[in-house]
């Protein structure tokens, strides 16, 4: 194990953004967990009771919407979101880095406007319910401005990494 992957080699803004991120996997997981219950409860209720629960769907939407902007904002990250790296990676250095400046800054800006998006949809639609569930609709939106806000965060990380010579192209998982 190299010196950079271990966590004492990092700082505080290091660990407390890879903190963030794991919390957001560990928040997904349970999510994803939950989905797969209630997916069971479905069906015992639908064939063994003859009962089937109507709010399954509605819970399984919602914690879809979370469990994908969560998932999304810990693969900013970790560096592993969907990208073709291998076309950057194949240029020479003069263009290699340019591109690696340009894909991290366009993650940000596409972050900040997911951010904003997510915050102006969750606001409008607040004061609706969710059928079945009794809680706001506000609710599924509110991961996307989490997810553009976390994008944010950890984008402007990746920028200063890039500005100390850090070029890693994929983070640790």
């Amino acid at each position: 194990m190299n010196i950079q992957s271990e966590p004492e080699a990092h700082g505080p803004v290091y660990r407390l953004l890879a903190g963030v991120s794991y919390g957001c996997l560990v928040i997904a997981g349970v999510q994803l967990v939950t989905l797969i219950a209630i997916f069971g409860w479905l069906v015992w209720g639908r064939y063994v009771l003859n009962d089937t629960p109507t709010w399954v769907e509605q819970l399984a939407l919602l914690l879809v919407v979370w469990i994908t902007f969560l998932g999304a904002a810990a693969g900013v990250w970790n560096k592993s979101h969907l990208s073709i790296d291998f076309v950057r990676e194949m240029l020479p250095d003069p263009l290699r880095v340019p591109m690696r400046w340009v894909a991290v800054i366009a993650v940000g800006v596409f972050g900040a406007f997911l951010a904003w998006q997510g915050w102006t949809l969750a606001a409008k639609t607040w004061p609706r319910v969710i059928p079945m569930l009794g809680i706001t609709e506000g609710w599924r939106a509110m991961p996307m401005a989490i997810c553009g806000a976390l994008t944010v965060v950890f984008s402007l990380y990746h920028v200063g990494e890039l500005a100390r010579g850090d070029n890693k192209i994929t983070g640790e998982l």
